[in-house]
């Protein structure tokens, strides 16, 4: 499908890739990994076109067609609402859809053979694109990535770069392309869709490169794993398990020829530096020499990852109780995220706060910090607490005229340089990138400042939120490491499920507008979890989970339940008679789709008419139907 052969390319004098090969199968899901900066991201913006190979060749078939997710995307903006949006994947179809409409409203002053033969070819081509289940089908994605029926109507601009570049995700994969390129399409995704994606991606039937340092992801997505190392790209037959086990067969083998070669070369070095300068033996010794000069010399393995060799430093000891919050209401507006919930936090306590997009994690870690009040409970800071806050918005109280290095000096730590220049060794800023001015930096390079910041504090309680985000799997392997050997207490939201599995002894996650606890690793909450909803089908019940609305305030105790009046009983009575025809017209809806996609019918012109402008005709009705429920509804 596609060929990578002998490769060059260059950022300056930088080489990111030298001979580089590879060739990409139909059906192969590749999983893109290597230390950031190695040119990963590159890679998919030359597959795209967008940067030209300095030599070597990318070729591919004619009927090869690409869709790339990049973080370019974040900037998309739009006043359509979403699922117009996402719809635009089908362009050729809502193109032929205009088509249709138009010779349909033709049909009425001007039937003609030739009109019913162009609208018959034109609905034939519509069926063939899927576009009588493009809508549906773009509804499913969407709301499988998170969003809820109601917010599909909404304008784009509305949303935040991640809510949008879910949205081009979707588009994305309405696309079908034959190579999908995903680059780090878990950074703005909660774990229900990283798990709605990794299941779709499991059927998807083009080929797939994906750049993630969310090293499950690739395990449960990718068939093969190619490393960017030394401007190569170099292959393994498997996932990212299976990547780490072959990497560690290949290096050990690899160390010992580069052992065996070493200890040949330093046993002809002495014969060499011996015998040259004896007549009997300088021929011998020539000959030696020419060997070593023509040897291809293997290289060593490269070092194991870095590991952290700074430690945390407490100022004060905290008491046992970290934080009591009682009794919490919280709510914006009549939107309710919290109703009577408690909040307990004991010295010591490693816990992880999971769940979907929208439920209150950040809310619930803003009212943890005191950064943000609550409706109703009380908030109590336990004795000799002192608490460090990472988020994104955290990035604001940088000093954009600071060199990184100063700006770590400035956070008062009193760590010697060569210390703090190893804590952002851990967070890729070396050599002469400590001198970078904070305004120049990335985002990403901004968020990983902020995030060492936070380590290096005397800080005895942490919050983290979603710290793994712009940091490759060296960097969240550092991140892990220095958690463990934390001896207070930490918060964080995070999506990344090993991540967190290796970092948490709780689980907090959020249901029926309270904060409920699971005390055990990830994994076993996993279990929990999947037994719980088996438990819960096997008495023909659904699992528990937070209602999409907020319910309705329940009336007080002392206050009798009011009477509907005669325009409500009404109104509900309504209701119900306009929900019934709902059903009715949605199923003879569905029958015309039916009729519609059974390439017979279009041999039977005068049938095809009728069955056309049924379809439209009902369809027509419905929306008024559905328009008349919700104004119904609010009364």
């Amino acid at each position: 499908m596609i060929s990578i052969s002998d490769l060059d390319f260059h950022f300056g004098a930088r080489t990111l890739y030298d001979k580089a090969s590879l060739h990409i199968k139909p059906k192969d899901k590749i999983g893109l990994i290597g230390l950031n900066g190695q040119g990963k991201s590159t890679l998919l913006r030359l597959l795209v076109g967008e940067y030209r190979p300095d030599g070597g060749s990318i070729s591919m078939s004619k009927d090869v067609s690409l869709g790339f997710l990049n973080q370019d995307l974040l900037s998309y903006d739009s006043h359509e609402p979403i699922l117009v949006v996402a719809m635009q994947a089908f362009e050729e179809a809502l193109g032929l859809q205009k088509k249709i409409d138009e010779v349909l409203l033709e049909f009425e002053t001007n039937y003609t053979d030739d009109l019913v033969d162009k609208l018959a070819a034109l609905q034939e081509r519509f069926e063939a694109l899927g576009g009588y289940t493009m809508q549906a089908r773009t509804e499913e994605i969407l709301e499988g990535l998170g969003f809820t029926t109601e917010e599909l109507q909404k304008p784009l601009k509305l949303f935040s770069g991640g809510w949008r570049m879910r949205v081009m995700l979707a588009k994305i994969l309405l696309q079908q392309p034959s190579l999908l390129l995903l680059d780090e399409p878990t950074n703005h995704l909660d774990l229900p869709s990283i798990k709605w994606i990794e299941t779709y991606l499991a059927g998807y039937e083009g080929a797939v490169i994906i750049v993630s340092h969310d090293r499950e992801f690739l395990d449960n997505t990718t068939n093969m794993t190619v490393e960017v190392t030394g401007g190569k790209l170099v292959p393994y037959a498997g996932n990212y398990s299976f990547y780490q086990e072959e990497k560690a067969l290949r290096d050990e083998i690899q160390q010992g020829a580069y052992d065996n070669q070493q200890a040949a070369i330093r046993q002809a070095e002495r014969f060499i530096e011996r015998f040259k300068a004896k007549a009997s033996k300088a021929k011998q010794a020539q000959s030696r020499q020419k060997m070593l000069d023509k040897m291809d010399r293997i290289d060593s393995v490269a070092p194991e990852a870095a590991k952290v060799n700074f430690s945390f430093r407490f100022s004060v000891q905290p008491g046992r109780h970290i934080l009591r919050m009682e009794h919490v209401t919280k709510k914006y507006g009549e939107k309710l995220i919290f109703r009577d919930t408690n909040v307990h936090i004991e010295r010591g306590d490693k816990i992880a706060l999971i769940g979907a997009n929208g439920k209150g994690k950040s809310t619930l870690m803003r009212l943890v910090s005191g950064s943000e009040a609550p409706t109703a409970g009380t908030h109590q800071l336990g004795h000799n607490v002192i608490m460090a806050f990472y988020a994104q918005h955290q990035l604001e109280s940088l000093n954009v005229d600071n060199e990184v290095l100063q700006e770590m000096v400035q956070a008062g730590s009193k760590r010697t340089e060569m210390e703090l220049r190893t804590v952002l060794g851990s967070f890729l800023f070396t050599g002469d990138s400590v001198f970078k001015k904070i305004k120049v930096l990335s985002g990403g390079e901004k968020s990983r400042v902020a995030l060492a910041k936070t380590l290096i504090s005397e800080a005895n309680f942490l919050l983290l939120d979603e710290p793994t985000n712009h940091l490759d799997m060296q960097s969240v392997n550092i991140l892990i490491q220095a958690l463990e050997q934390f001896e207070g207490t930490f918060l964080v939201i995070s999506h990344d499920r090993y991540f967190v599995e290796n970092v948490a002894t709780k689980i907090w996650y959020i249901e029926d507008y309270q904060l409920k606890e699971y005390p055990g690793t990830y994994h076993e909450y996993e279990q929990w979890q999947e037994e719980r909803a088996k438990e819960a089908k096997k008495l023909g019940l659904t699992a528990p989970a937070a209602p999409k609305a907020a319910p309705k305030p329940e009336p007080k105790a002392d206050a009798p339940a009011k009477t509907p009046s005669p325009d409500q009983k009404k109104a509900l009575k309504e209701l119900a008679e306009v929900e019934k025809k709902i059903e009715e017209r949605e199923k003879e809806l569905a029958d015309y789709e039916k009729l519609l996609a059974d390439p017979q019918i279009y041999n039977n012109a005068a049938q095809l008419k009728d069955a056309t402008l049924k379809f439209e005709q009902v369809k027509k009705e419905l929306a008024q139907l559905n328009d008349r429920w919700e104004m119904l509804a609010e009364m």
